[in-house]
């Protein structure tokens, strides 16, 4: 029996892409006449933080430089001690001086309130703080201490993100929502008072900054927990409680894979709702690993996703029996790695380089069809295929590659295309 095939065809396109960016106010993160956006339609923003004792202001300038080149456009640094407080200024000028414009921002916890008003240019010298409630002690003197960092933040314009943590929840809050529990009907497990209580922690928190003095579009909030399910429910309850732009991410995400796959598995589906002005991945770095890698995880969850731009994209197959040879494994890293290392150059020079997507495929099966869909690509000999390899550019075939020098004629075809297409001669002349 055939099929009628006209039959199953649809009315209309079934729609794809991000739902509608939950409407937010907007946050302004200002230094020395540079600003970034959080919330209110902008971008998804993409931070990171150091791992260095921030004492040493060179080795966490250096750092900072480092996840700045990576991508990342806010950098976080923990201020825990007088020492820590006292270099901050150094650590920003040391930035000014090598170019580096990305705000810091200051992580506090348990002595924040002093280390804020002891140092003066160390509140002066940060762009933003991070202060987490649970962390400030109990009763009055959690009051005074809040009051105090809000109104340092208030005297130097500074926004806030009031960050609460599963693991720093302020218990006094805790024990009374489990004695309310406890006197339900029908009480709700732990799991599901503790998601209530990150939520209106978080916003009871902000509402008294406001009350302090701190203006409504200066609070960031963001409650942070360690498992996918408990992370997605908490940010739907509190993107649907309140306005404030939202800082995502899976807290304690892990090492690895692991911690990649979890952080990529919570975050797309918030992001995919609407939900999250900015991200950070929380991995722990392998010994002697690279700090960068939370920034290009980061990057390539909202690229992937089709909600921004930071590199050329490479496509490649995954290889199976027709690909016995490393070859093009070998030169799909080659490119992707090529590519990456050239953006801080490509960035200015060459605007919209961003969204090429490049692609590196292994055999003729799908390779010359990829290669076509690409913006420029290259269809490899698979195992016992006639030794030769057609390049695509713009969907036509325009060179056969041959020989021991493909991977270096591969990337000269590239750098001309990038040339071509995105050079700002190339722009000018396209807009007369």
């Amino acid at each position: 029996m055939q099929t009628d095939e006209t039959s199953l065809m649809s009315e209309q396109p079934y729609p794809m892409g991000p739902g509608v960016r939950r409407a937010t106010r907007q946050v302004r993160v200002s230094w020395l006449g540079h600003e970034v956006l959080v919330g209110g339609g902008a971008p998804v923003v993409v931070q990171s933080m150091t791992n260095t004792d921030t004492a040493n202001p060179i080795e966490t300038a250096i750092q900072v430089k480092a996840l700045a080149q990576a991508g990342s456009e806010m950098v976080r640094i923990t201020v825990n001690t007088p020492d820590a407080a006292k270099e901050v200024p150094a650590i920003r000028e040391q930035l000014d001086r090598m170019g580096v414009n990305v705000p810091l921002v200051g992580d506090f916890h348990y002595n924040g309130h002093k280390l804020l008003t002891q140092y003066p240019e160390c509140a002066q010298a940060l762009s933003k703080y991070r202060i987490n409630p649970g962390n400030m002690g109990g009763g009055k003197k959690r009051d005074d201490n809040f009051v105090q960092m809000i109104e340092v933040a208030c005297k130097y314009d500074k926004p806030v993100r009031i960050g609460v943590n599963w693991g720093s929840l302020d218990h006094e809050l805790m024990a009374r929502m489990m004695d309310e529990n406890n006197r339900r009907a029908t009480p709700w497990e732990a799991q599901a008072v503790m998601r209530d209580a990150l939520v209106i922690s978080a916003i009871s928190n902000a509402r008294r900054a406001e009350e302090i003095g701190l203006p409504g579009n200066r609070i960031i909030l963001s409650c942070k927990v360690s498992h996918v399910q408990d992370l997605i429910a908490v940010y739907r309850d509190l993107s649907a409680r309140c306005d404030y732009p939202l800082h995502l991410g899976l807290t304690e995400a892990g090492m690895g894979s692991k911690g990649i796959v979890a952080s990529t598995a919570a975050l797309s589906v918030l992001l995919q709702e609407g939900i999250g002005d900015t991200i950070r991945i929380s991995l722990t770095p392998e010994p002697g690993g690279d700090r960068a890698r939370e920034v290009i995880v980061a990057q390539e969850i909202l690229q992937s996703m089709g909600l921004r731009a930071f590199t050329p994209m490479v496509v490649a197959c995954p290889g199976c029996g027709r690909t016995s040879s490393t070859f093009f494994q070998e030169l799909a890293d080659s490119i992707q790695s090529y590519l990456r290392n050239q953006m801080p150059i490509w960035r200015a020079r060459y605007p919209g380089v961003e969204t090429m997507n490049v692609a590196v495929m292994g055999c003729v099966v799908n390779g010359p069809g990829e290669s076509r869909h690409a913006d420029i690509g290259i269809s490899l000999p698979g195992t016992g295929e006639v030794p030769s390899a057609p390049v695509f550019v713009d969907g036509e075939r325009t060179v056969t590659l041959k020989g021991d020098t493909i991977a270096e004629e591969f990337q000269a075809i590239v750098e001309d295309y990038v040339e071509r297409r995105y050079g700002l001669a190339a722009t000018s002349s396209e807009n007369k």
